[in-house]
C-alpha cells in the first residue's frame, strides 16, 4: 500500500533527511587517500547520534555498519572496513539512511578520491544527472514510469549499463515502502504520482554491463566486467507545485 503523507509527517522525514544530508556533507570532506571506509562509518555514526539521529541501516536484516560504501566497481551495499584502504583515483558511493523521531530519510553521493579518470568524472556527472532527470518527472498526475523512463533515457547514449535488480522507494517510517521505482521503465504505466507521496530516486548506473554478482558477504554488489559504478540518491516529497527535494546539501 502506497501512503499519503500529513504535513506533520513530512515535516519529520524532512528532519530526517536533512541529517542524513548534513552528515553526507560532513563526509564528503573527509574522502581521502589513506582513509580506511570504516573510519568513515564510524565518523558518520559520532556525528548522526550526535544531532538526534539513528543510524538506520545499522542492524537492518543484519547489516552491520552505519553506511554503505562502494568503491569502484561495488555498486551497492559495499560494508566498511578497516582493510579498505582509500586510494587516488578511486570513487565511492556512501549509501545512508537516518532515521529521526521514528522517520527516515535516505541518500547517497558518488566521489572522487582526490583527481580520479575523465572517464570516472563523466560517469559521476552523467548519474547525477539522470537523477535529476527523474526527479523532474516527479510530478502530480505522472507515473512511476515516467521517472524509471526519463533515467534511462538519459544513460543510454552514453553506453553505460543501468541497474535492473535494485530499485528506489517510498519512504517513511520504514525504510523501504511501496512504491518500488526502477531506473527504467514506460512512460505512463506504473502507480500514479500524488501529492504527499514520499519517495527515493536513486539510478545505479555501471560504466560496462548492467549484470552484477553479489560477495560471499550476502551484502555487496560488484560488477561482473569488474568497471566502476556510481549511484546518486535524493528522498523528496511529491506537492502541487512539484517534486521538493528534502536531501538537498549544501
Amino acid at each position: 500500500m502506497i501512503t499519503i503523507r500529513t504535513p506533520k509527517e513530512i515535516e519529520k522525514i524532512a528532519a530526517a533527511s536533512k541529517l542524513t544530508a548534513d552528515t553526507l556533507s560532513m563526509l564528503a570532506k573527509e574522502v581521502k587517500a589513506g582513509i580506511s571506509t570504516l573510519d568513515l562509518d564510524k565518523m558518520a555514526e559520532e556525528f548522526i547520534r550526535a544531532n538526534g539521529g539513528i543510524p538506520a541501516c545499522k542492524g537492518y536484516e543484519g547489516y552491520p555498519a552505519t553506511l554503505c560504501t562502494s568503491v569502484n566497481e561495488v555498486v551497492v551495499h559495499g560494508i566498511p572496513s578497516a582493510k579498505r584502504i582509500l586510494r587516488k583515483g578511486d570513487i565511492i558511493s556512501i549509501d545512508l539512511v537516518v532515521e529521526v523521531d521514528g522517520y527516515k530519510g535516505d541518500s547517497c553521493i558518488t566521489v572522487p578520491v582526490g583527481r580520479t579518470s575523465k572517464k570516472n568524472m563523466k560517469l559521476i556527472e552523467v548519474t547525477e544527472n539522470a537523477l535529476f532527470a527523474g526527479i523532474k518527472q516527479a510530478v502530480v498526475g505522472n507515473h512511476v514510469g515516467d521517472i524509471g523512463h526519463a533515467i534511462e533515457s538519459f544513460v543510454k547514449p552514453y553506453g553505460y549499463g543501468v541497474l535492473r535488480e535494485y530499485v528506489g522507494h517510498g519512504i517513511g517510517t520504514e525504510m523501504h515502502e511501496e512504491p518500488e521505482i526502477p531506473n527504467y521503465g514506460t512512460p505512463g504505466h506504473g502507480p500514479r504520482l500524488e501529492e504527499g507521496m514520499c519517495i527515493c530516486i536513486e539510478p545505479m548506473i555501471t560504466m560496462g554491463s548492467e549484470k552484477v554478482y553479489t560477495l560471499k558477504d550476502g551484502w555487496s554488489v560488484l560488477t561482473k566486467d569488474g568497471l566502476p559504478s556510481a549511484h546518486m540518491e535524493h528522498t523528496l516529497v511529491i506537492t502541487e507545485e512539484g517534486p521538493e527535494i528534502l536531501t538537498l546539501r549544501n
